[in-house]
């Protein structure tokens, strides 16, 4: 099972001069985690490096910013695949304190940034959403929003035409029986569309 951060986590380390410091939180993409990484560098102008490894929508990234190659990104990205973390971004600013750590203390120091950020994390499983949308009759609108709220659904949108349609997002286990039981209540009067 994946899982991502209820909020952000950070750690703070100095290994032989260097300070590290690290965070690990949720992101939707790839545009949102390169917004977060600019802000750094700006909230860090005197850093020597900005790190950062992306695990979001399937799709994952590393950036080592400078330091040799493989040192920094990758180790940071391997530590969220380990814990199985998605939709997160993991950066880590340095500051250089003067002593070269070598590629092994590096990849250490990288990694460890991450995975003290992570001992305080508080983890969210991730349950697959399914979009669903259907449409029934005005008649029937109090029903279909009095289950969608029972269900836990999100509603994405709601649009009165010739009869009011509704699109929405609840966990994928619990959509067939969703389905069913609002097909039920509705006395089929449900016409179900493409998401």
């Amino acid at each position: 099972m994946s899982f991502t951060l209820a909020q952000p986590v950070h750690s703070d380390l100095v290994v032989r001069k260097s300070r590290f410091i690290g965070c690990v939180q949720p992101v939707a993409d790839r545009a949102a985690a390169q917004a977060v990484v600019a802000a750094l560098r700006a909230a860090h102008p005197a850093a020597a490096h900005v790190c950062w490894a992306l695990m979001a929508g399937g799709a994952s990234a590393a950036n080592d910013d400078g330091e040799p190659g493989g040192t920094a990104g990758r180790p940071m990205l391997e530590v969220l695949r380990h814990q199985q973390i998605e939709g997160a971004l993991a950066t880590v600013v340095r500051y250089f304190g003067g002593v070269k750590l070598g590629a092994g203390g590096l990849v250490r120091a990288y990694t460890d940034a991450v995975a003290q950020a992570l001992l305080g994390a508080a983890l969210v499983p991730l349950v697959r959403q399914r979009s669903l949308c259907c449409a029934v009759s005005y008649a029937l609108e109090g029903l279909v929003r009095r289950e969608l709220a029972a269900a836990g659904a999100v509603l994405e949108d709601v649009d009165h035409g010739d009869a009011v349609r509704f699109a929405f997002r609840l966990p994928a286990p619990e959509a067939d029986a969703f389905i069913a039981r609002l097909d039920d209540a509705a006395e089929g009067r449900v016409a179900w569309l493409p998401a």
